[in-house]
C-alpha cells in the first residue's frame, strides 16, 4: 500500500506518486505538494499563519 504525506507547508495531503520530497543538509525530510510551497518555504522564507490557503492559517486565527 503506497503511503500518503502531508505538505511541509500548507499541510495538504499529497497522493502516493506526486509531490516532491527536499532532504536538506542536517537530514530533515520535507514534503511539499507543489512548487508554490516549496519556493515559499526555501526561497522566499514566508510564514504559513500569514496565508488564507494554508492549513496553519485557520488553527492560529
Amino acid at each position: 500500500m503506497p503511503s500518503t504525506h502531508t505538505c511541509s507547508y500548507c499541510g495538504g495531503n499529497i497522493p502516493a506518486g506526486t509531490g516532491l520530497m527536499y532532504i536538506k543538509n542536517d537530514g530533515t525530510i520535507l514534503w511539499f505538494c507543489s512548487s508554490k510551497c516549496r519556493k515559499y518555504m526555501l526561497k522566499y522564507r514566508r510564514d504559513p499563519k500569514k496565508f488564507k490557503w494554508t492549513s496553519s492559517y485557520s488553527r492560529v486565527r
